[in-house]
């Protein structure tokens, strides 16, 4: 299933709660609960990610949030810059890269990372593309990367919708004809990570804001309505968006 209920709700519920904001601020006060309920990512695409990757090869993952993603590179030993440009996401990225003497934290956006001019093997972004200024970002990838190297977008889509949601969208908008590649990745929350993965919602009400009460009772009716034995499925299909930089003057394909 895909937690059809949830969709309906999460519907309503950015009818009236979304909040002007950049876009950097989206997800202050809610790195916690981030960490806690997103899904991360198989097995299968980080191999696919890393089968890419020479030998002594320097990643950048950009809009590392709280670590979902840069975790599954810097466990692997090769150095990471962790970009983030929201504070509280960086300090729960902090804990989640504590391990890794091979990862450092850049306090940088997508469109200026700060990053050494040709200093990156491999640019990956995790569920972030959608939030960055493509011609920007684009900009700022050529600049920093090594011609010849690859960039990727890594997104959980919702069965079903994979070909045409704002994720694709924003795959569509920065790539010119990427490779593809889909895994499965099933989900299983318990009430504690259903309820943090919806708190980890840029539109989802906070505590103290209007109808928030409303809100967690809503969820917690879906939960004890469709989980089976104390967890709730939520079927992800996991896409890997790559392409690579050519040339400064053939760009990204």
């Amino acid at each position: 299933m895909y937690c059809a209920g949830w969709t309906l709700h999460n519907r309503n519920i950015r009818r009236h709660f979304k909040k002007a904001m950049r876009n950097t601020d989206k997800f202050t006060n809610r790195a916690e609960a981030y960490a806690k309920g997103r899904p991360g990512y198989p097995r299968e695409a980080v191999e696919k990610i890393l089968s890419f990757a020479p030998p002594g090869a320097v990643f950048a993952d950009i809009g590392a949030g709280t670590g979902k993603f840069a975790k599954d590179i810097a466990e692997q030993g090769f150095r990471l810059y962790a970009v983030e440009p929201n504070g509280d996401m960086r300090a729960q990225l902090a804990v989640t890269l504590e391990p890794y003497s091979n990862a450092e934290i850049v306090a940088g956006t997508a469109e200026a990372t700060t990053l050494p001019e040709h200093s990156v093997d491999i640019i990956t972004v995790a569920h972030a593309l959608h939030w960055f200024d493509p011609e920007a970002f684009r900009a700022e990838c050529l600049r920093i990367i090594k011609p010849g190297s690859w960039i990727f977008a890594i997104y959980n889509h919702v069965p079903g919708r994979e070909a045409d949601d704002f994720c694709r969208r924003a795959v569509d908008a920065f790539f010119s004809g990427p490779e593809i590649w889909m895994f499965d990745n099933p989900v299983c929350h318990t009430r504690d990570s259903w309820l943090a993965y919806i708190a980890s919602q840029d539109d989802s009400p906070l505590p103290g804001d209007p109808g928030y009460a409303a809100h967690i009772a809503a969820l917690n009716e879906i939960f004890d309505r469709d989980s089976v034995d104390g967890l709730l499925r939520c079927d992800r299909i996991t896409g890997v968006y790559g392409g690579n930089y050519v040339s400064a003057s053939q760009g990204i394909t």
